[in-house]
């Protein structure tokens, strides 16, 4: 008997059932894609831990040290730990998520037969019997749409892992990925969906399973409010049908629940997103593509190497095309700064007091600072000494005579004052791991001009004293000062107004000149921008692919809503057109609506919109013009129209419907629905 029911209700009542699939499909199709990226990238991280200890067989205990921290090592493969808690997590929230969203759909399809059950209760029906039969309704509804959307979620899985194959095709250390699907893989996906569903569709066939019979019997399945409100805006701007409006509204509010959360969650995230993609690529553009677009052409690292044995240097700075090449390697040492050896400017901001203790440390004699040093092949050394006007010498070091003014929190536009007086010729540096040794290093000139590199100074720690020397003087006075890296780099500026193509053939015979070496590593400058254009593109796409399918869940509750709503507020139309509403007036009403649930969600969106998007300007010290000039002001408006036609268009539906309903025929009809 209730498979005969549930059926010819399914069956007659289609449109009811539009909310339910799409949510159903939607909730699936993001499950499915979330469980088959996180796999992809757990198993992309086997394959680079893999390639890693292929690459550097001798090193590989040093890096499983390193990676201790957040990684496992088995007997088959080393597997990201971080990654299976993470990913819980985030289902779990995405569960969490779907359920607070889909559940309104099933609660607007059940509770449309909420005297219907009555009856059935009142002949004899359990509690227990009503339930099944809601929830096997569900079922029903929900397998193919389920299985439909974990397909194409492993499809989109698919392209998106090709997608950043494409994207990140350039980019230095990636290899391809490829695609990998394990069936524990589908199993999740499909019991994540299955339990975020039956959860979803329990919660209102419980509810529903407790109504008395007397209640359900006297529910009319009208929309209506038990107390009358009003709407005075609506009211004052379009009169009577404003008002009319308001309350239908008001009395819809559960069943639209799905589509307001979902139009507010869609729209805010995708314009948030926008507007961080956009602040962060302003940033990225004038903090390092134009900053140092006039400092670097190529970039190329050696790992495990010194720059005092490294003797490809000039072979390199011959190279056809290149037009400066620097070789230099980094190393820490400390200094003590003495109080008469601080400069006015830096005392006039307080001197050491805003220093953390990680930073700097008091001593008898003054402050003990870090000390980076940059060592310089000596013909760039000796170019950047006539750089600064100075002697050209090769048994000193440069000091970087400048701080930033911590008081002022700008890191986009600092303020550099002296650090020191500058009237010291010997700086005296400490090992880094402070032992009882010290070097003595004529200092040539104080400066604060740095060299042509792509290098930033003092950024984390703002009281480093940057020493420059060359590569002569750092062999004999290494082994008193120590604490060298292992990387070598190698900047390169190519010829001016290079291309792409000739970046890359100079690319191609530097690491030809320092031989194919799995140690060697290098990456252009526009190749780089580039990439980094692509990846934000990419990570747009895929960010924007989630707030579209927010968008596609709250739309699809409208369109079911309004289509099916027709035949349960066919009483309420008939009564006003009784009293004498016109049916240009219910038209009226219909367009009223439309525009509050579309509108609605957008403006409660705005305020929130602005403040993040003033909180990520004021954090990143970008102008509110400079900003606009760039805004996405484009692709919102798109997502705005699309929310404002979609909704336009299911009322649309829903207004021809009612153009079929005769008035004599409603008034008349006193059967159930």
């Amino acid at each position: 008997m209730w498979k005969d029911y549930s059926s010819g209700y399914l069956k007659n009542n289609r449109s009811s059932a539009v909310s339910v699939i799409t949510a159903a499909f939607v909730s699936a199709l993001l499950l499915s894609l979330l469980c088959g990226l996180f796999y992809n990238l757990w198993k992309y991280e086997v394959e680079r831990i893999a390639r890693l200890a292929e690459a550097f067989p001798e090193e590989m205990e040093y890096q499983y040290e390193l990676l201790a921290m957040y990684l496992i090592r088995d007997s088959q493969d080393t597997a990201p730990r971080l990654l299976f808690p993470m990913f819980l997590l985030i289902m779990a929230l995405a569960s969490f998520s779907l359920i607070m969203i889909i559940h309104n759909s099933f609660a607007a399809s059940m509770n449309a037969r909420i005297h219907q059950f009555g009856i059935l209760s009142s002949v004899g029906a359990t509690p227990k019997q009503i339930r099944i039969c809601l929830l096997q309704e569900a079922g029903a509804l929900c397998a193919v749409p389920v299985l439909i959307g974990n397909l194409l979620g492993i499809g989109l899985s698919m392209g998106l892992v090709k997608m950043s194959n494409i994207l990140g095709s350039d980019a230095p250390g990636r290899h391809e990925a490829v695609f990998g699907y394990h069936p524990l893989v589908l199993g999740v996906s499909l019991l994540a969906a299955v339990i975020t569903i039956w959860i979803s569709a329990w919660m209102p066939a419980g509810k529903l399973s407790r109504l008395t019979p007397l209640e359900a019997i006297r529910n009319t399945n009208e929309l209506q409010l038990k107390h009358r409100k009003k709407s005075p805006i609506l009211t004052f701007v379009f009169g009577v049908e404003g008002e009319l409006a308001g309350n239908a509204l008001k009395a819809q509010r559960k069943a639209l629940r799905t589509a307001s959360l979902s139009l507010v969650f869609s729209f805010m995230a995708f314009t948030i997103m926008q507007c961080f993609f956009a602040t962060s690529e302003i940033s990225t553009r004038e903090t390092y593509f134009e900053r140092y677009q006039d400092a670097w052409d190529i970039m190329v690292t050696v790992k495990a190497g010194e720059v005092d044995s490294f003797g490809e240097t000039e072979e390199i700075q011959k190279l056809p095309g290149v037009e400066s090449a620097v070789v230099y390697q980094k190393a820490m040492a400390k200094r003590i700064i003495e109080e008469e050896e601080m400069s006015e400017e830096m005392k006039s901001f307080g001197g050491f007091a805003h220093a953390s203790a990680n930073d700097v440390a008091r001593t008898e004699g003054g402050w003990l600072v870090n000390v980076p040093i940059v060592i310089m092949d000596d013909n760039s050394f000796l170019a950047y000494c006539t750089q600064l006007g100075i002697a050209p010498r090769l048994d000193g070091a440069v000091i970087l005579n400048r701080i930033r003014d911590v008081t002022n929190l700008d890191f986009r536009h600092p303020r550099y004052v002296r650090y020191v007086k500058g009237e010291n010729a010997v700086s005296v540096l400490i090992p880094s791991d402070q032992g009882d040794r010290t070097a003595e290093i004529s200092v040539l000139s104080y400066t604060e001009e740095a060299p042509v590199l792509r290098e930033e100074y003092a950024t984390l720690d703002y009281y480093e004293l940057v020493h420059f020397m060359p590569v002569s003087l750092w062999r004999e006075s290494k082994g008193q000062i120590g604490g060298a890296e292992k990387e070598i780099y190698i900047r390169v500026l190519g010829e001016e107004n290079a291309t792409m193509e000739q970046l890359k053939e100079l690319e191609g015979r530097i690491c030809r000149t320092l031989g194919q070496d799995d140690r060697v590593e290098s990456e252009n400058r526009i190749q780089e921008y580039q990439v980094n254009r692509r990846q934000i593109q990419g990570m747009r796409a895929v960010f924007g692919g989630f707030c579209v399918l927010l968008a596609i869940i709250g739309v699809g509750n409208v369109f079911s809503n309004t289509m099916g709503f027709v035949r349960q507020r066919k009483r309420e139309f008939a009564r006003y057109m009784s009293v004498g509403l016109t049916p240009s007036g219910i038209c009226k009403m219909f367009w009223i609506e439309a525009m509050v649930v579309a509108l609605r969600p957008i403006l409660l969106t705005l305020p929130v919109a602005v403040f993040a998007v003033g909180y990520m300007l004021k954090i990143s010290y970008i102008e509110v013009g400079e900003f606009m000039a760039q805004a996405p002001l484009t692709p919102i408006a798109v997502f705005v129209l699309a929310i404002l036609g979609s909704v336009a268009v299911a009322y649309g539906f829903a207004w021809r419907s009612m153009g079929k309903i005769r008035l004599a025929e409603v008034l008349r009809d006193d059967t159930m629905m």
